[in-house]
Parts: C-alpha cells; structure tokens; sequence
C-alpha cells in the first residue's frame, strides 16, 4: 500500500510544481494548484471517515505538509493552515459548527485559515489587542491582524479577540464576507514565501454571530496551546523539512550534472562530497525527528510537546544551513539565480521569523523539558 506521503508527492509533483515558479516570481496565491488540493481527498484529511474525510491524524498531516512543501514551500504551508483551523473546529467547536463545517469543507470544498497574529503582540499571537463588543447576538470585531496567510483565499479564518471572562480569549470562526472585514493587500512584501500573500486583516466592528464562536468563552487559550500549537508547530517542521529536501535533490543534482571540460563532475569533488554529505546529515536529521515528534504526539506520549517543538527548532535552523551549503556548492550557477537555490534559500529565512518564533520555541522547549509552564 503507498503511503500518504507517496501520494502526496505524485500529487505535488503533478499540480505544484509547475506553477511554483510563477508564484514566487509573481508574489501570487497558488491558486492553481490550491483549485486540485480542493478537489482531492487532501482537504478532508483530517474529517472522520463517517463524515466523508480520510479520518487521518497528525502524522499524516506533517507528511503530507513536507510532501506539498518539496514542491512549494508557500503551498505547503497554505495547506497547513487550512489543516490546522479545521482541527481546532473539529476538535472544540459545537456540534452545530462542526457538522456545518464538515459539510462545507466536504461538500463545497472550502478552505480555512489563520488569522491570529497582530502587528503590536508579534510572535506572541495568543495575546490579542483587538476590541470585541457585545451586539445583542453578535460580537463586533475591531482591529487588525498581521500577516494573515491566505489572505482573501480561505472562506473562514480563525480570530482571536479578548474575551468576556477577564483576562482570557475567545477563538472566533470568521467568514470571509463578515461585513466589516477587509484585506490590505499591498502590506505583503516578503523575501520569501511569497504566494502567501499573508496580508493584514482589517476588522472595523465585523460582526460575527455568537454562534460562531470555538467552545466556551475565555477558552482560547487552551485552543492555542492543546489544538493548535501540536498541529501547528509539526506542521511547520514538515514544511521546513520538505523544502530542505528540495534544496539537496537539487544540489546533488547539480554537483553530478555540472561538469569540467575535463569531464570530471563537482560531485567528485572531496570537498563537495563533504558538503552534500553535511546537507544529507541535516535533511535527514529534520525528517526523522519530524517522523518522531509526531509519532510521540499521535501515542500520546508524555515528551511529546518537547519533542515536537524540538522538531521545529531542528528543522528551521536545519534548512537555513542547507541552503548556505546548496549555494556553496551551486556557485556561481546558483548566485545567478539558475535553478531554484536562490528561492529555496529566501523561504527558508521565513521559519525562524514566523510565529512562534524560533526564539520563542526554544524558551518555551527549555520549559517544557523542565515541567514549568509555557506562559
């Protein structure tokens, strides 16, 4: 039986790939490739078998993310997103939410995102500055979210806002055409990731039906930390692990092509040898504790947190060193933008920026390790 992973690349390869380059060139949403992912049983990976979905977990779910990611780091993490939102639904929502949803996602293949980060809060996106009233059975939204991935693409998105109970948050199920939402489309201007058009979200009193908000009131934080942060966090260390994938095949590929008038190729080299042995060691290290971390997760395991937030640490910092070594070997060829190097290279410098950040993930593994809190 082919694994999902096995599946997920044939498809990649098939409706990524070749439009990965007009994407990054053009700063434009895959919106080719997204028109298969929402054909495909992709978009109901996580959906329970009964309710029409594959019924898979979250180690499917980071290989189907590094799968994507090989081809197209943006895509990649655009499906992450859409995953990752649907899970909270799934996992916290009523069950007039989840059933409506479902249907939705199944049924009118609709996708979902995130938009929980805010431009004076930054990669602590559980903290919220937005302001939410009370409208009889709705809640007005004001403020502005940051960098929402997706932007305009996704039919829900997932806010944030502080919430009724003192001190605490709400998880809000957003539709695209809530009245008052709006996307700034011209603050997006990333070095890399640029099919994200991760936008600002502009919430001018969007009112949003108290029937749509995730669970009870005050609860998301527990959202964040128990929902979204395992998915989330593994997702990323997919992604991350998928581009660096990408940026060996193609440096391999190029040190055995690329050849002297002498006939000897680079891949003869000592010293290149050395170099693609050290960029094998840190794709491989970023998969397999990828491979690990969820393992742990789906087993429930007690280190599992570590573990997964560890792999994402490994997997950001591992691809921004392949990247040097695959422009180490590339050369030239490489600098002059030849090949996908020099793009691999620019979306690899989103994972250690990108909420939480590594920084933020390696304070919060150094507490997790050691039984304090996270926040």
């Amino acid at each position: 039986m082919m694994s999902i992973y096995c599946e997920a690349r044939i498809f990649a390869e098939k409706f990524i790939d070749p439009y990965s380059k007009k994407v990054d060139e053009e700063g434009v949403f895959p919106v080719e490739a997204f028109a298969e992912i929402k054909k495909s049983d992709f978009l109901t990976l996580l959906i329970p078998k009964e309710q029409g979905g594959l019924g898979l977990g979250i180690q499917e779910h980071v290989e189907v993310c590094r799968a994507f990611a090989k081809s197209d780091a943006t895509a990649g993490l655009c499906y992450m997103m859409h995953n990752v939102a649907l899970t909270v639904v799934l996992s916290r929502g009523s069950e007039e939410m989840k059933q409506r949803i479902v249907k939705e996602v199944v049924e009118e293949r609709k996708l979902l995102a995130l938009a929980y980060s805010e431009l004076g809060t930054g990669t602590h996106f559980y903290i919220s500055d937005l302001k939410a009233e009370n409208d009889g059975d709705k809640k007005l939204l004001s403020g502005v979210k940051s960098m929402v991935t997706s932007a305009e693409q996704a039919s829900y998105y997932l806010v944030l806002a502080p919430s009724d109970v003192e001190g605490a948050i709400d998880n809000w199920l957003v539709p695209l055409e809530t009245p008052g939402l709006k996307f700034e489309q011209n603050t997006w201007h990333g070095l890399g990731m640029r099919g994200n058009v991760s936008c600002q979200m502009h919430l001018n009193k969007a009112a949003v039906s108290v029937s749509n908000r995730i669970g009870e009131e005050g609860a998301g934080q527990e959202h964040v930390f128990n929902v979204v942060a395992p998915f989330f966090i593994a997702g990323l260390a997919g992604v991350y692990s998928g581009l660096g994938e990408h940026m060996l095949e193609e440096t391999v590929a190029h040190a055995k092509e690329r050849k002297y008038t002498s006939g000897t190729s680079l891949a003869e080299i000592e010293t290149v040898q050395i170099h693609l042995a050290k960029m094998y060691n840190l794709v491989n290290s970023s998969v397999c504790t990828a491979k690990e971390a969820t393992r742990s997760a789906a087993a429930g395991e007690e280190d599992a947190l570590a573990k997964i937030l560890s792999a994402r640490i490994i997997a950001c910092e591992m691809v921004i060193e392949a990247g040097r070594l695959g422009m180490r070997v590339g050369g030239g060829k490489a600098y002059n933008k030849a090949g996908s190097m020099e793009r691999l290279l620019r979306d690899a410098y989103a994972g250690q920026i990108m909420a939480p950040s590594a920084d933020v993930l390696t304070v919060w593994l150094g507490k997790a390790i050691t039984g304090l809190p996270l926040v």
